[in-house]
């Protein structure tokens, strides 16, 4: 007993020593002006109309239904609002009450639809959230502080390098295939873009790089190659794939990585270009100020367990997929929240018919009587929102006087090149059939063969939206 209590006492004194505060302050500047740049894109972009007016139907998170999008107006100031954060938490005004309005008004917006969801909109929810706990504005910080937003930062790319362990992306070179060969046309690069060889290197490579690159940037010897590495393939995967901010984003969080002293000892480098710089290098490199004053033990551990808690989720929660049988790039149970970034190329096509018992007839209804054309191309894929506008039909139908009527959906489906497939048995009356967290037995099972390597113009053909979230 005596042990154990040694070496929880030696792992809480070494979770709890002081180290320099400068790459956690300097994230958060970096941090809070990607917010500030992304939220003002967001303003200016004409997206707001697009997302929040637009539709007339929104798809629903599980246990979040209640979520409904404010006025256009409204969401422009909340947008606004965002941004302000954003620069507040570059500047460190308020930084924790920053974080934490930024929390709440980003996540609600993107809880709004489903169909809006992209990985890097997650990522940055959970930075902001850590932002609201840990000090990123003192000249000292307890090393926990630093372990979190690594870890936080550490769990997308390792997850994103185990999500492409599988034959799809490893074998068939899926689907950077598809990709790859819709970019023929990219000069002086064009040609190499349809070779097989290029494909299963790239795939290779991306994989490699996902699951070692934090271990490179941990290295102190191999970091500076190992940032420029990353600072190569987040250039090129902004350029060929159109995945919004990801790149930029993962390009400065990735600074967490260094040493703790990073930004002083840059300033002090740079304070030699001119009085100004010389000014400001002096002022970052100082010594670094006394610890602040130790928390009371009971809040300690309360702030111990919320760590822990916070750690345990991220590093489980990405893991449920396997809790549900077949794969998940084909069923989608555990495929949100788990940084499966880019690992499949999937879309599809969705007819709803619909029986009507009291007129003893059966009526085809598109999607897009209730959906906008973005939301009509996400929704195809996704088997849960496919139910979740079965059961808005039904809904419609009932309200205009039709009874109890019968939906079911038929959903051909194309994953990684194959094929287009039945997603969902046709024979189900997706009315019935609840909206809940339990294995999906109305989805049909996976495809079971290869996908097809694709011609340059098949591939233009085909390419769509689907891999990137």
């Amino acid at each position: 007993m005596g042990t154990r209590r040694g070496q929880t006492e030696r792992l809480a004194a070494w979770l709890t020593r002081p180290v320099d505060g400068a790459s956690l302050a300097a994230f958060r500047v970096l941090f809070g002006l990607l917010v500030l740049v992304a939220m003002t894109r967001f303003l200016l972009s004409g997206w707001i109309p697009r997302f929040y007016g637009e539709p007339t139907f929104f798809f629903k998170y599980w246990g979040f239904s209640w979520v409904e999008p404010m006025p256009v107006p409204g969401m422009f100031a909340l947008y606004g609002v965002l941004a302000l954060c954003g620069l507040a938490i570059a500047l460190g005004v308020h930084t924790r009450i920053a974080a934490a309005i930024f929390f709440v008004g980003f996540t609600y917006a993107e809880l709004i639809d489903v169909t809006n969801y992209l990985n890097h909109y997650y990522l940055v929810s959970m930075l902001a959230l850590l932002l609201v706990f840990v000090p990123a504005g003192r000249a000292q910080v307890p090393a926990w502080a630093l372990y979190l937003v690594r870890l936080q930062v550490g769990v997308v790319y390792v997850y994103a390098g185990l999500a492409k362990m599988q034959p799809d992306w490893l074998l068939h070179a899926q689907p950077l295939n598809i990709w790859m060969t819709a970019r023929v046309d990219t000069p002086i690069i064009g040609p190499l873009l349809d070779e097989t060889w290029v494909h299963v290197a790239a795939s290779w490579g991306a994989f490699l790089f996902d699951t070692t690159i934090v271990l490179w940037l941990s290295w102190r010897r191999s970091r500076p190659l190992a940032y420029a590495v990353l600072l190569g393939f987040h250039f090129m995967t902004g350029v060929f794939f159109n995945i919004g901010m990801f790149p930029a984003i993962m390009t400065l969080v990735a600074t967490i990585f260094f040493a703790p002293d990073w930004p002083r000892a840059l300033a002090r480098r740079l304070g030699r270009l001119g009085s100004r710089l010389a000014r400001l290098g002096r002022w970052l490199a100082r010594a670094p100020q006394a610890a602040a004053p130790r928390a009371p033990l009971a809040l300690r551990r309360a702030g111990f367990a919320a760590a822990g808690l916070f750690v345990a989720f991220q590093v489980l929660f990405p893991l449920r997929h396997y809790l549900y049988p077949g794969d998940v790039l084909w069923n989608e149970q555990g495929m949100r929240w788990a940084w499966k970034v880019m690992v499949r190329e999937k879309h599809g096509s969705v007819t709803y018919h619909v029986h009507l018992p009291q007129r003893g007839v059966t009526v085809q209804v598109p999607p897009h009587r209730y959906l906008t054309p973005r939301q009509e191309r996400e929704m195809a894929g996704q088997p849960d929102l496919v139910l979740q506008l079965a059961h808005h039909i039904a809904d419609d139908f009932r309200r205009r006087g039709h009874g109890q009527v019968e939906v079911r959906a038929e959903a051909l489906v194309s994953l990684n090149g194959r094929r287009a497939r039945p997603m969902i048995d046709p024979a189900i009356d997706l009315a019935r059939v609840a909206d809940d967290l339990a294995p999906a037995a109305w989805i049909t099972p996976e495809p079971d063969e290869p996908p097809i390597r694709l011609s340059p113009q098949r591939a233009v053909a085909r390419t769509g939206r689907g891999g990137g979230r």
